[in-house]
Formats: C-alpha cells, sequence, structure tokens
C-alpha cells in the first residue's frame, strides 16, 4: 500500500508522542533524542558522538513542514560524567523542551497529521521521510525505483518510529 501524502500521527500520552498536537498556527511535532551524524559507526569514542537533541518541528495546518527548532543539549559521555542536576545534559534538553512548548500559543496535545519533509541539522537527519523495502530486503528512499513486493513506510528521524498501512497513526520501533 502506497504512503499517503498526509500521514497521521497518534497520540499517546507517556509513550514517544505524548509531545505532539495542535496550536494556534497549526500543528506541531516535539521531541527529546539521542542521534548520531550519519554515517558514523560504533567506535572507542563513540560517547562523544552520541547527541541528546531537543526538536521541535511546526507545521501548518494542512501538514506542510513549516520550520523546525533543532537543539544540542550535548552528549552521551557528557551525561555520563554528570548525571544529576540541572546542568545535566538530560535536564538541560527537558528545561529547553519546556521553553519551546510553552511557547506554543494555544498549544493542545492530541493527533496529528503531516506530509513527509527531511532536514540535515550537525550532519544528522530529522524528518518523516518516505522509505522502501523492495522484495530483496533492500532498503530505499523515496527517490529512488520502488520494487513490486516491497513495504512503503515513513520513518520519523532520528526517533526511529515507523509508520505503516493501515495508516492509523501508531507507530514501530
Amino acid at each position: 500500500m502506497a504512503v499517503p501524502a498526509i500521514i497521521p500521527i497518534a497520540h499517546e500520552p507517556d509513550y514517544r508522542t505524548d509531545t505532539i498536537g495542535r496550536y494556534s498556527d497549526g500543528q506541531f511535532l516535539a521531541s527529546i533524542t539521542y542521534a548520531f551524524p550519519e554515517g558514523r559507526m560504533l567506535g572507542d569514542d563513540w560517547e562523544e558522538h552520541k547527541r541528546l537533541y531537543t526538536v521541535l518541528h511546526r507545521f501548518d495546518h494542512e501538514g506542510r513542514h513549516v520550520d523546525s527548532d533543532i537543539r544540542c543539549a550535548g552528549t552521551y559521555a557528557e551525561q555520563q560524567r554528570r548525571p544529576q542536576g540541572e546542568d545535566s545534559v538530560t535536564a538541560r534538553a527537558q528545561s529547553r523542551m519546556a521553553e519551546l512548548l510553552d511557547g506554543l500559543p494555544g498549544r493542545e496535545y492530541g493527533d496529528i497529521a503531516i506530509r513527509p519533509f527531511r532536514l540535515t541539522v550537525d550532519g544528522v537527519l530529522f524528518g518523516l521521510v518516505v522509505e522502501h523495502h523492495d522484495g530483496d530486503g533492500n532498503e530505499n528512499e523515496e527517490n529512488e525505483e520502488d520494487g513490486e513486493n516491497g513495504e512503503d513506510w515513513a520513518e520519523l528521524h532520528p526517533d526511529g518510529l515507523g509508520f505503516h498501512a493501515p495508516w492509523d497513526g501508531l507507530y514501530d520501533t
């Protein structure tokens, strides 16, 4: 089944989609997520390259991406060195998230429906990207040729949430 032009995402309180919804200017999707720059592989110093991001994507009422506020709070290595306190990486990310969400006038948490989009910040892919596995298990992005026996879905990067048929807004990880 083909990926719809507008992809529903269900609001699930206390789960990975608990900070999504609508506000006076449209829709929003927010998260705090760790990510590696594209192409970075695990190695001896992987902790220094795994970064914690605070992410707020804004969309118009029709689900078109308007803008994003993406900020790195620090690395996994920093969080391990100072895991507690208001200056920990996690505390900084949570504080920034509260600021971003508080800045959305008329904010209401709930289901959203957005169009695919993508952007790269600090070498990290962010967005809702249409992907395809051909019948041989090979992964292709939306602009590549699709096989006839494959499966289409949309992946939220870097969060690792996959949306697929029956397109009910629920995700797999």
